[in-house]
């Protein structure tokens, strides 16, 4: 099979899965969206009854009118439509990224659900991104360099340094972070929103020196759980015979490992770090609410909290978009660095 048939397939598939979750994340959320859309009605013709009764213009027959009021914003908010109806037309709007509004603001005064994202996504990519980087390159190179020194006093350090930071909750590293360095020490801001009023190397400097408390809890948590998964990775490449006669033909170590060891890992890797990288897209929603980070973590906690259905249906389409491009990407990656993949999925076409 070609590769520009494969990637055909790949995307194919990627589209009848996002149809399928859109579907069925439109039919749960209309349910949900009635509910709310029926109290927001009631709270907005009461609204409405009170600035007439104030201005002196009460209806002769305020049942009726309410009434009436009542069936205009049902039709307004197409409630009076049979319920497939409205599911097919939230269905077509969530894949135009239409996503509309949310009841109240975020961000200081904005509502609309594109334009929060737009600003959630990039202090996300800011954050977690960053981090995720930073790991990803502690990672291999201290995985890679135990993998070297199999059962001496540096990978036994790093097996327990890895498991000691795994079993640490994000949440509770975070609030030690704030607790020594922020109110103890003083060396950072406790709050990670940037100062406003700054401008210029000012400004750069400020959201850097906020950014570090965060940046630095979730690389001392994250990172030796990658270096330990990498270094495993890399112990049964190395044990492999190509490995041994690269040794036998005299070929140095350094090229050993990077260039042969490491490159014939690959597969496994790019697909770590690809999924590492799109995840981290969606942030985290309890260390982002540690830290008051604006991301898309806490813009998903604000949307649970307030029951913002659309704003929650937005960021669900997003991630689901964001795992399914990780998914044709790293499909692409193995197609790319094993041929395999390619010839062993035609066979069964």
């Amino acid at each position: 099979m070609g590769f520009g048939k494969y990637l055909v397939i790949r995307i194919l598939n990627a589209l009848i899965v996002l149809t399928i979750v859109t579907l069925v994340m439109s039919a749960l959320f209309v349910k949900v969206a009635e509910k709310d859309l029926q109290e927001t009605i009631i709270q907005r013709v009461n609204a409405e009854f009170q600035a007439l009764q104030q201005k002196g213009q009460t209806p002769e027959d305020p049942d009726a009118w309410r009434a009436q009021r009542l069936e205009y914003y049902r039709s307004m908010y197409h409630l009076d439509k049979p319920y497939w109806w409205r599911v097919q037309y939230y269905f077509k709007r969530t894949l135009t990224f239409d996503f509309g509004k949310t009841k109240n603001p975020v961000f200081g005064s904005e509502k609309d659900v594109v334009a929060i994202l737009k600003t959630a996504i990039p202090r996300t990519i800011q954050l977690f991104t960053t981090a995720q980087i930073i790991i990803i390159v502690l990672g291999i190179l201290l995985g890679v360099k135990a993998a070297q020194m199999v059962g001496s006093l540096f990978d036994r350090a790093l097996s327990i340094i890895a498991l000691i930071m795994s079993s640490i909750p994000m949440w509770w590293f975070g609030m030690i972070m704030l607790l020594v360095f922020s109110f103890k020490l003083g060396w950072f801001p406790s709050r990670a929103i940037p100062d406003p009023n700054l401008t210029g190397w000012a400004h750069i400097a400020d959201i850097l020196k906020r950014m570090t408390l965060p940046v630095l809890t979730i690389v001392i948590v994250s990172f030796g759980a990658w270096a330990w998964v990498i270094r495993n990775i890399m112990i049964g490449t190395m044990q492999e015979d190509f490995i041994m006669a690269a040794r036998a033909k005299g070929i140095p170590e350094r090229k050993v490992i990077y260039g042969h060891a490491l490159r014939a890992a690959a597969p496994p890797v790019v697909t770590m770090i690809i999924f590492s990288l799109l995840g981290s897209l969606g942030g985290a929603i309890i260390t982002e609410s540690v830290f008051t980070w604006p991301g898309m973590g806490r813009v998903y906690w604000i949307a649970i909290e307030t029951n913002e259905t659309n704003l929650i249906m937005g960021l669900t389409f997003v991630n689901v978009l964001l795992y399914l491009a990780g998914v044709i990407i790293a499909d692409l990656a193995y197609g790319f660095l094993d041929p395999r993949v390619k010839v062993g999925a035609s066979e069964h076409m």
